[in-house]
């Protein structure tokens, strides 16, 4: 049985191009994430987003048809913690240090996770 994990997703630089307060392109996190969710992972949206432009991401993955699990929150860590602290076994987010990157030199903010480089890492761990 493969380990199921809770994800910890960013939006803006990782899911898609830094176009806040619009919703950017995608990068190529669509096609990963289906795969993460249909094999059983759940997906926390973790974002600085509020109001109508969490909305408007919260959108996205539902046009998507990508499951989420919490928004900027888990709700079973309520069980064991009262931090406030998402918990997820996995965090990804253009801003955390060693993620994969990759740039795209045409755009204001040129550097985004590389997802084929996430999808790898998921793979090489037989977890999708």
């Amino acid at each position: 049985m493969k380990t199921k994990l809770t994800i910890a997703v960013d939006f803006d630089g990782t899911c898609v191009t830094h176009e806040f307060p619009a919703v950017g392109q995608d990068i190529g996190a669509v096609p990963v994430l289906k795969k993460l969710a249909a094999a059983g992972h759940k997906i926390i949206l973790l974002t600085m987003r509020s109001g109508e432009t969490l909305e408007a991401a919260k959108q996205w993955f539902a046009d998507n048809d990508i499951p989420l699990f919490g928004v900027n929150w888990n709700k079973t860590q309520w069980r064991w913690t009262k931090s406030r602290k998402v918990h997820a076994d996995v965090y990804i987010d253009d801003q955390a240090l060693g993620a994969p990157l990759k740039e795209l030199p045409s755009l204001a903010r040129p550097y985004y996770i590389d997802w084929e480089a996430v999808n790898d890492w998921f793979e090489k761990r037989g977890l999708i």
